[in-house]
Order: structure tokens, then sequence, then C-alpha cells
């Protein structure tokens, strides 16, 4: 078992408090590492660090910090395996998604890179003679991360890359569940050369760490991924600030199954998106929407398939599904089964604790406004339910408060081109299922999902530069825009 340190400034460092917290494998209960609980003292001392070393990253050519983050994916391929090991023994998921967690971070940080020799603005034409208009990306400064335990290596890359590759400075608070993830992965940015307060990593909770970053003014962006109502704080103190705020929240994911659609494909898709990770995905497959025409072989094929999932050990690469994460989440995925039962939804499979943080895939035939269809379980819990056409489908699929991701499958091109223009999401898959995001793809939703931005893709730059408007006139004479000589 390790004791790690807070990293500040360059140098792992011991904490001014001396209570420390562990983080443990949820599949044996092994206690891996223990970490300090940061105090508000020692998130000032990082604000401190990063503020020091933020003119100089700045002025860092955007090529030049490229080239240490493609070192950082070079570290992070050579040592995928044990990556993912360590993701799967620390989170939970199995391994295959263990290292495909770690595969997405090397994607992102390798795509991320290129922005170096991007951070595109654009030049428009002035209205005026001798006169040259452009817009440049800059850094907004130190920027606050804060992430979610359920992707403990990809989600920290994605905002830790783009924030890095703008030019800011960073200060990274993990999730209290994925401290050990999260400091291999500092450990690999050090190594990669990253300078001294460029990013500094401080364990501890959010009421205490994650407050000071949301609060303290020097830091001017906050990006955090979690659930809605500590989203929504930060958002209300963050705003007193007028701080730039990104916030990646919850979903409840349909998939549809037209009457046309090839069944087995959709179920096979709908067992992934449902089931992967545990169901502790943000975009998991939480509501399956079937046309009656189908319904009844749907689920008949679908209790089929469901016999032969292997539920147990994450390292064995024959599990299909492992533990939630910890007791807290097994208590709040039981209680939601009891909810879904106590409300009249049929269980038709699995429902039962089988020992400590591993619980059945379970299904439920619900009726849509049932709670089980609403609220986000973010557990190994479907709700399926039968709709007359495509219409219903719609409706039923957009009466949620969140709107992350969807999915259908048709074989009618009428109908997906309808479904990409109707679904209420930032995200719609065509035949796939609600999970799979591609990094070079913007991400993220709408409604109570988020606040607009998006992260990866494109897009990833946005939440982490300001726009500076430039005019250059070379005219040698005082030229006045919008007036008109006399």
């Amino acid at each position: 078992m390790s004791n790690y340190q807070l990293y500040i400034n360059g140098k792992w460092t011991e904490s001014t408090n001396k209570e420390r917290f562990f983080t443990k494998n949820p599949a044996t209960r092994e206690i891996l590492a223990t970490f300090p609980k940061g105090t508000k003292e020692d998130t000032l001392k990082a604000i401190l660090a990063a503020e020091e070393a933020f003119p100089k990253w700045k002025m860092t050519p955007a090529p030049k910090r490229g080239e240490i983050l493609l070192r950082v994916a070079s570290i992070m391929r050579k040592r995928k395996e044990e990556l993912g090991q360590t993701v799967t023994k620390e989170m939970g998921k199995i391994i295959a998604e263990g290292e495909g967690d770690v595969q997405e971070a090397i994607d992102f940080i390798e795509y991320i890179a290129g922005e170096g020799r991007r951070l595109l603005g654009e030049t428009t034409p002035s209205e005026l003679p001798n006169k040259f208009c452009m817009t440049i990306r800059q850094p907004i400064g130190i920027v606050g991360c804060i992430t979610p335990w359920n992707f403990p290596i990809a989600i920290p890359c994605w905002k830790l890359g783009a924030a890095l590759i703008s030019g800011n400075t960073v200060v990274f608070k993990p999730a209290t569940l994925t401290p050990l993830c999260a400091a291999k992965l500092v450990e690999i940015f050090e190594e990669a050369g990253l300078p001294s307060g460029v990013l500094n990593f401080v364990t501890g909770s959010g009421s205490v760490v994650g407050q000071e970053i949301v609060e303290n003014p020097r830091i001017k962006t906050i990006s955090f991924t979690g659930g809605v109502s500590t989203g929504v704080d930060i958002y209300n103190k963050a705003s007193k600030l007028l701080k730039s705020v990104h916030l990646e929240l919850g979903g409840k994911n349909p998939q549809i199954i037209m009457d046309d659609a090839d069944l087995d494909l959709a179920i096979e898709g709908v067992l992934f998106g449902a089931f992967g990770s545990a169901g502790q995905r943000c975009t998991a497959t939480s509501r399956l929407i079937i046309h009656k025409k189908v319904y009844d072989l749907v689920v008949k094929k679908l209790l089929k398939q469901m016999k032969s999932m292997k539920i147990g050990n994450p390292l064995n690469p024959e599990t299909d599904m492992g533990p939630v994460a910890d007791e807290n989440q097994e208590k709040k995925i039981l209680k939601y089964i009891e909810i879904g039962k106590n409300e009249g939804a049929k269980l038709l499979y699995g429902g039962q604790k089988l020992r400590d943080n591993f619980i059945e895939p379970t299904i439920f035939e619900a009726k849509h406004g049932m709670r089980i269809t609403k609220e986000e379980i973010f557990g190994p819990v479907l709700a399926i339910l039968e709709v007359k056409d495509y219409e219903e489908a719609i409706r039923v699929a957009n009466d949620t408060k969140y709107g992350l991701s969807s999915s259908i499958y048709t074989q009618n091109i009428h109908l997906a081109f309808r479904a990409i223009q109707d679904l209420e999401v930032g995200i719609t898959y065509i035949n796939a299922p609600t999970i799979g995001a591609e990094v070079h793809l913007p991400f993220g939703g709408i409604k109570n999902t988020g606040n607009g931005g998006r992260e990866a893709g494109t897009s990833a730059i946005e939440e982490f530069t300001e726009i500076k408007t430039v005019f250059i006139d070379f005219s040698g004479v005082l030229q006045k825009a919008q007036i008109q000589e006399q």
C-alpha cells in the first residue's frame, strides 16, 4: 500500500493536515493507497503556485506545449496495461473497460496536442480600407478541474489536456473514490517534463478543497463533471465572482427500438449500453423504448441474453460486469430497485444484491412517469417501456429533465434523420448504443445535463480560452467605423 502526498509547485509535499483517507478495491475491499485530506491552506498553496507559473506557461509556444502532451500520451501508451489494471482495481469496471478508459485518454491527449499548431481564430474583411481584422485565442488563467470517479483517467485527461494546451495552469481535485488513478496520471505529466506549478494536485473533500477552488477569486474558470445538485451549487457560488463554469452532469438516456430494427443488434447494443461499467456512466442506457409490434419478442430475446452475463471479478477477462463503485452507490441503487417495486413496475430480471458492492443487472417493465423512468440511478438498472409508434417514442424519450445521449435502432432512413432532429439531446446514435463517444467529436448535453458547453472534439478548447478581437489600421489616417464623414 502506498501513501501519497499532494503535488504542488512541481513537488510531492505533505498536507498541513495529518489526517488521511484511503482508496480501496470495490471488488475485494482491499485498501490500495492512502491520501491526505487536503485543507484550504493546501489548496491556496496550489493556487498560488499555479498563479506564479502562469505567465511563463502562457508565453510558451503552443506547439511546445503540445510536445509535452505528446510525451504524456507516449508514456501512457507504454503503461496502458498497468494503468488499466489500476482503473479496474480502484473503480471496479471490467478490465477491457479499464484499458478502454486509458485508451480514450491517450487518444484525446494525442488529438488535443495537435491544437498546439492550430488554436484557430478567424479573419474577416474590415468595412474600412487599409484595415485588417482578426480574432485570436488566449488562455483564461488558472483553471480548477474537479473530476468524477467513473472515468478516472479519461475525464481528467479531457480537462487537463484542453486546459494545458490552451496555456492555462491548473489546480486539479479528483474524486475521493479514485485518487490513485489521478495520482498516477499526475506522475506521468511530471515525467513528461511539465514545468513546476503548471499542474497542481490536491486531494480531499469537496466541502474543503472543492469549495476553495470554486470560491477563490484567483481561479478564473471551473470545469466540473459530476452530479446535478453539486453542479448547481458550484454554478451558484462561482457565478457570484463572474467565473466561467463548465458543467457536465447527469443523464437518463433512451434507446428506441422501432418495429423494423435489427433486433439482435439492438439487444446487443442495450446490453452494452445499460450494463457496461455496471451502468455507472452518464451516457448509460437507462430506458429502453420498444415499438409495440416487436415488444414481446425483444423482451424475450433480451431476457434470454441476460442469463449468459457473467458477474464477478472485473480483472477476469471473461467477466461481463463487475462491482459498483462503493457502499454508497450500492445503497442508492438498491433503494431505486425498491422504489421501482413499490411503484408497481414489474421486475423481469435481477434486483438482488449478490455480495458487497455486487448487484445483479436489473430489468423492470415500467410505465412512463415512474421515478425509475425519470431519475438518474447510475447503476445497472434498465426500465423498458412499450410505445405504439415513432411519435410516442420521441415524446417519451424527450420527457425528462436530462438531455445527454440517445439511440434509435431502425432501418428506415427517414425515421433515422427525423430522430436526429427530434431527440432533445447533445448526442444521438443511429443503430448503436448510447455509449461510445469518440474524442475528436464534441461531448455534452442540454437541459439538466449541463450548461451548454462541450468537452472533447473541436469544442474542447472553448471553455479554456478567451477570444480577443484585433483591429490593425494601416491607413495612416484616423478612420471612424460607422461614422460617415461630412
